[in-house]
């Protein structure tokens, strides 16, 4: 059997058409994105105030989604913990951010689930906000700053993902510009040190964020090394059962008990779990493509076999 080296681009239009939570989360992000930089368009049309008194830095539409140090504002603006993590006012910000996110989150899917990378990149971003608001309310090197400052962007979410695959298989190895192969385990340290010795620079409350992100991406991986899963029932909602509780039909087409395992499959249900199989197909074949046919587990290999015989 031989397969044929995907390109990058691609892999990149696979992704996109897949119904994942890595690509739900980049969609958010560069919505948000959009969003936030339309609304500052109109206001500078309309030639409106477009920054909050005394922070010229950052756009009204902006300060109320991202996260306050003072603990005053956070009580007033409590939904910034979550939305703080999507915005971005940069295009290089969200540009760079999405790029480790995309090819991190790759990595972590090809070990782990939608689930953990769901409650890794949420709970890795909190982490981060409360690394940041902690510190700026702690140390008085921030005490004249501290009404004023808020903090934006997925940096502390995306390395929480860096270093939590980093931590579940830091001997994967990765090609990088300039650099060459370098193992998970490096690059992430090498991250970490770099926002370490960064804080006095300038964006101190970033790169504190980014800390409390690697934190929560090496605590929540070495926990579930231990059999601890902290993101068990977390992240499991789906968005298309809940709507469907408003567009059931009005009669049922099942007849006889729910529980009749003999019934035929509907065409949705027969049209899901194809789906369902393509996409581990689809994963498969890039693990193909970045590690080798040698790569693959024993249940891998049999699925690509089982898949090659139905198309035969």
């Amino acid at each position: 059997m031989m397969y044929q080296q995907p390109n990058p681009l691609d892999n990149i239009k696979r992704f996109f058409k897949r119904s994942s939570v890595l690509r739900k989360l980049i969609v958010i992000n560069i919505g948000v994105f959009i969003l936030v930089s339309l609304v500052n368009l109109v206001y500078w049309l309309l030639q409106l105030p477009d920054h909050p008194e005394g922070m010229s830095s950052i756009s009204i539409a902006a300060y109320y989604l991202a996260v306050p140090a003072n603990l005053s504002s956070l009580l007033l603006r409590p939904w910034t913990l979550l939305t703080y993590m999507f915005l971005h006012e940069g295009f290089f910000h969200i540009f760079f951010n999405l790029m480790v996110l995309y090819f991190g989150g790759r990595i972590f899917m090809e070990y782990m689930n939608d689930r953990k990378l769901l409650s890794t990149y949420l709970l890795g971003g909190l982490a981060g906000a409360i690394f940041y608001i902690a510190a700026f309310n702690i140390f008085p090197v921030f005490d004249q700053t501290v009404r004023y400052s808020v903090a934006m962007g997925a940096s502390a979410s995306v390395l929480a993902v860096l270093v939590a695959v980093s931590t579940y298989v830091p001997d994967y190895s990765v090609v990088l510009f300039l650099f060459g192969r370098v193992r998970l385990k490096y690059l992430a340290l090498a991250v970490i040190l770099i926002d370490l010795l960064s804080i006095q620079s300038g964006n101190a409350g970033g790169h504190i964020a980014h800390l409390g992100g690697a934190f929560w991406g090496f605590m929540y991986v070495t926990m579930l090394k231990k059999g601890n899963d902290f993101s068990i029932n977390f992240g499991t909602m789906n968005l298309k059962k809940f709507f469907k509780y408003f567009t059931k039909p009005a009669k049922s087409t099942i007849t006889g008990s729910p529980n009749d395992i003999n019934r035929p499959i509907t065409d949705d249900e027969y049209n899901y779990r194809r789906k369902v199989n393509q996409e581990k197909i689809d994963k498969i074949l890039e693990k193909i493509s970045r590690s080798g046919y040698s790569s693959l587990s024993k249940e891998e290999k049999a699925m690509l076999f089982q898949s090659s015989k139905k198309q035969h």
